[in-house]
């Protein structure tokens, strides 16, 4: 592995589930590859562009095969800058806490700036096609709470976390996604201590098996 693209989303940084179990993955990536070169994206410190008119207008002139303007070009060059890293990952690793039942808001920022036609995905009449070489990604997630997979299989009625970037990922043409849950933080120290250290364990075991 040559590239590795880590997304970190919590702004809690050393209490935080997600970060300390993403770490444990990423360093025993680097011990097994030490030439991997890590790409760190933090939406919560990076400058992204709002999703302006100009943009926007920029995105549709793209699918309907218009010229762009200056200030179109200009704002679509933005969106291709904060979209290189996605392009040279071999490998991508997102760190999230669960808001909500889903994903803190500057992820979907960072989500609604790069998901765009001929950026990170194309269609045409044959369909919808993802545009990234990553073969895999590795998920992070952390929850206060427990929320275990239905009798059928599907995801809790309560969590919009893992199944949307699931979902996204493939969508953006990652192959196989695998995922880490660290859940029931909120359930007093040992308790967090115990998941954490579980997810840790299974973050190291995902790491070995690339």
């Amino acid at each position: 592995m040559k590239e590795l693209l880590y997304i970190e989303t919590s702004p809690r940084k050393t209490r935080s589930a997600s970060i300390e179990v993403a770490g444990a993955f990423i360093d025993e990536v680097t011990r097994i590859h030490p030439a991997c070169h890590v790409t760190t994206l933090n939406p919560w410190t990076m400058q992204l562009p709002e999703l302006s008119q100009d943009m926007l207008d920029a995105k549709y002139a793209g699918i309907n095969g218009v010229p762009l303007s200056d200030a179109q070009q200009t704002a679509w060059d933005e969106v291709r800058r904060v979209a290189a890293p996605f392009h040279a990952a071999d490998h991508i690793v997102l760190a999230m806490p669960l808001w909500n039942f889903g994903i803190p808001y500057k992820l979907k920022h960072l989500i609604d700036v790069v998901s765009h036609k001929d950026v990170l995905f194309r269609f045409d009449a044959s369909g919808l096609s993802g545009m990234l070489p990553t073969r895999r990604a590795t998920v992070v997630c952390a929850r206060g709470l427990d929320y275990p997979l239905g009798k059928d299989g599907s995801a809790h009625a309560l969590d919009f976390q893992l199944p949307y970037i699931e979902t996204w990922l493939r969508f953006i043409g990652v192959r196989e996604v695998r995922s880490v849950v660290v859940e029931k933080t909120l359930m007093g120290p040992e308790v967090d201590a115990d998941a954490r250290a579980e997810a840790r364990r299974r973050a190291v075991e995902l790491a070995e098996g690339l």
